[in-house]
């Protein structure tokens, strides 16, 4: 019943991301409005997050989800009657996307906190996994259904190329765990660039599908590099500095994108989109661990382990000669 729900807020969700965005252009909005709409909805994820994570904590986990889940189905059907009925102004649009934000901050923790109380030890990797494929599918769906059919098969497209990399990962355990990562993120400027030229449906499908695979593949690597070399009592604290080094641009990027679209025109925009993300990825690359970090072995697991019985034996020894 818990990845039913998650499915469910899912479904709406990532549909009325994208019929927000049409809804305001409909309107008479430009693009520097839809950036701001857009805005409105990720800087409440970015400031309440931690704080629902902290909340989910010391309340029932499923009264945080059923009150989080309230919260956006006032706040997007407002939003869908105002569009209906006619002239929606942009502070409103901006309220009621802020508001969805907001809970959506406070289901997220809830919800994965609630999964991983409910589950054994032993099961808890696997249920995580068909939890992610259900958000997936969900997302697959949602944008699938959100109104402008074109962006949301290419959205869409995107969510099987994530499933697809999911899969793919089930399968291929790159030695070099952040090499291969990082060389997955370079085609993450596809997108912008097959919107600059402009790409037609199909080829937007195409390219977004391999953008789905490759980011599910940088994913994957980065978590795994991240068990395998940060130590347990850190990994939670090292996790959310990952997390808002991640997204905590996001409200600035958003409101930004439709001034400098304006300023310079939206295809020298798209094309200095991917280049940025071609220069980042290729800086990346220069930092030495990146490279030569690997994936830890049951052999190597083994060594370290004999080489560490020594030592315990030497200190349980000298335990007994104090003795």
């Amino acid at each position: 019943m818990l990845t039913a729900a998650a499915i469910i807020t899912g479904l709406g969700t990532h549909g009325a991301l994208i019929a927000a965005a049409f809804a305001v252009l409909e309107s008479g909005g430009d693009g520097g409005d839809v950036g701001l709409v857009a805005a409105a909805r990720t800087a409440p994820l970015v400031l309440f997050l931690l704080i629902g994570g902290a909340i989910a904590d010391r309340l029932p986990r499923h009264r945080v989800m059923v009150a989080a889940n309230a919260l956006n189905c006032v706040s997007q059907a407002a939003f869908a009657w105002l569009v209906l009925a006619g002239d929606p102004k942009l502070w409103q649009m901006m309220l009621l996307t802020a508001l969805c934000g907001t809970g959506q901050a406070f289901f997220n923790p809830a919800a994965e906190g609630m999964l991983m109380s409910s589950v054994s030890r032993e099961q808890a990797s696997r249920a995580f996994a068909l939890f992610r494929m259900s958000m997936q599918g969900a997302a697959i769906g949602g944008a699938a259904l959100g109104g402008a059919r074109p962006w949301g098969f290419a959205l869409a497209a995107f969510g099987v190329g994530t499933l697809g990399g999911a899969f793919l990962m089930t399968r291929w355990k790159p030695r070099r765990l952040l090499l291969a990562g990082t060389l997955c993120v370079f085609p993450l400027a596809m997108p912008s660039a097959g919107l600059a030229v402009p790409l037609p449906v199909a080829g937007l499908c195409v390219v977004m599908f391999v953008s789905g695979v490759a980011i599910e593949v940088f994913g994957v690597s980065w978590m795994t590099a991240m068990h395998q070399e940060i130590p347990e009592e850190k990994l939670s604290r090292v996790s959310a500095y990952d997390w808002f080094g991640s997204v905590a641009m996001m409200p600035v990027a958003t409101a930004l994108a439709g001034p400098v679209e304006a300023l310079v025109g939206r295809s020298e925009a798209l094309w200095g989109c991917a280049g940025l993300i071609l220069l980042v990825t290729g800086a990346v690359l220069f930092v030495p661990e990146v490279r030569n970090l690997t994936r830890a072995t049951v052999t190597t697991e083994v060594v370290t382990a004999k080489a560490q019985e020594p030592a315990s034996a030497d200190a349980e020894g000298s335990v007994g000669r104090l003795g």
